[in-house]
């Protein structure tokens, strides 16, 4: 995946070393004209190029007599999902993304992005992973390698790949090695940030120290998750049901070998012959209104099944997305094992 500031260059720059710039892109070629504060001033392809050129400009002429002054562009902030998708459909495929002061801060790429979900998200990295010992002594779960990466970084690319590029991991045992590993996530043209846990605050509490998140909406996940998920799927079904909250869950099949018997005060009402009944297990992957994360108590441990049932309590839309794709939780050596070799098959 392309750095967004390949598609940058500046007014000013010479036709002939936009061109060098466009044919480097290749398939992608095209350029995002700004000024020196990054503020977007127009658009640059070949085919614009080539119109100058017939009208008689020269290559030596600077970019600004050779742009389309009004190219379309994503507001980071005031964005929603259908208006995503409709520039999708429109064979809209690279766009940038400006901030409130009209700089480009990021680009997006359909050919290379899946979406790009106006949301945060905030991985939960702090566990001991006491389970995994002797491996988690001197290496924090989040980094464990699962084939040529860590847990954590399928975590973060799936997402990135949804358009998110605003991250908040909480950290605790040994989370240094983790800041280390991502830095600020300038690598992978995202902004990542670090909330620190002082003492144990559950599978949601840290989420109550962030006060800049950049969206509505708000994505938890654990960090020792190997999934698949569609994620703007989950945020479609989230927004066409109204939910305040969404766990995303995992069909559990359960077999019963008899016939199952109905009964009131003895007298049988009905009965099926060795049912199947399906539960629906939490997966660890929650989609969130902003507002929601206001109900955790402050530096307290607090789950998220805590914030589920005040949810509940207090009358708040509360759904489940039963997954349909692969999922994976990476909590004891057999699951290790097993993500090893699953993790040959699955497109990550």
């Amino acid at each position: 995946m392309r750095n967004y500031r390949e598609h940058l260059i500046t007014q000013g720059t010479t036709i002939k070393q936009a061109l060098s710039q466009l044919n480097a892109l290749a398939a992608d070629a095209i350029l995002f004209v700004v000024d020196e504060s990054h503020r977007l001033i127009g658009s640059l392809t070949d085919g614009d190029v080539r119109r100058g050129l017939i009208s008689g400009l020269g290559v030596e002429e600077i970019v600004d007599a050779f742009i389309q002054p009004n190219p379309k562009y994503i507001s980071k902030h005031q964005y929603a999902l259908p208006e995503i998708i409709e520039l999708r459909k429109g064979n809209f495929k690279i766009i940038p993304v400006l901030d409130s002061k009209h700089r480009v801060v990021n680009v997006v790429n359909f050919r290379h992005f899946k979406s790009y979900l106006p949301l945060d998200a905030i991985i939960m990295a702090g566990g001991r992973g006491s389970r995994l010992r002797p491996m988690t002594d001197t290496i924090p779960k989040p980094l464990l390698k699962i084939g040529a990466k860590p847990i954590i970084e399928y975590n973060i690319d799936r997402l990135v790949q949804f358009g998110v590029d605003d991250f908040w991991i909480s950290l605790r045992y040994l989370g240094e090695q983790v800041e280390n590993h991502f830095g600020n996530g300038a690598n992978k043209g995202i902004n990542i940030q670090y909330v620190w846990e002082d003492t144990p605050l559950g599978t949601i509490g840290a989420a109550s120290k962030i006060k800049s998140f950049q969206h509505d909406y708000v994505l938890v996940t654990n960090s020792d998750v190997l999934t698949t998920l569609d994620y703007e799927d989950f945020f479609l079904d989230f927004l066409e049901k109204k939910a305040d909250m969404a766990v995303a869950t995992i069909p559990y099949a359960v077999d019963i070998p008899y016939a199952v018997l109905e009964t009131d005060n003895h007298q049988v009402l009905s009965f099926k012959e060795k049912p199947t009944y399906t539960y629906y297990s939490n997966a660890g992957i929650y989609l969130l209104k902003r507002e929601v994360l206001e109900h955790i108590p402050r530096e307290a441990h607090y789950d998220s099944t805590d914030l589920m049932q005040h949810l509940i309590n207090t009358g708040r839309r509360l759904i489940s997305y039963p997954m349909r794709q692969y999922w994976l939780d990476i909590g004891k050596p057999e699951d290790f094992e097993r993500a090893q070799e699953d993790i040959k098959h699955l497109d990550l």
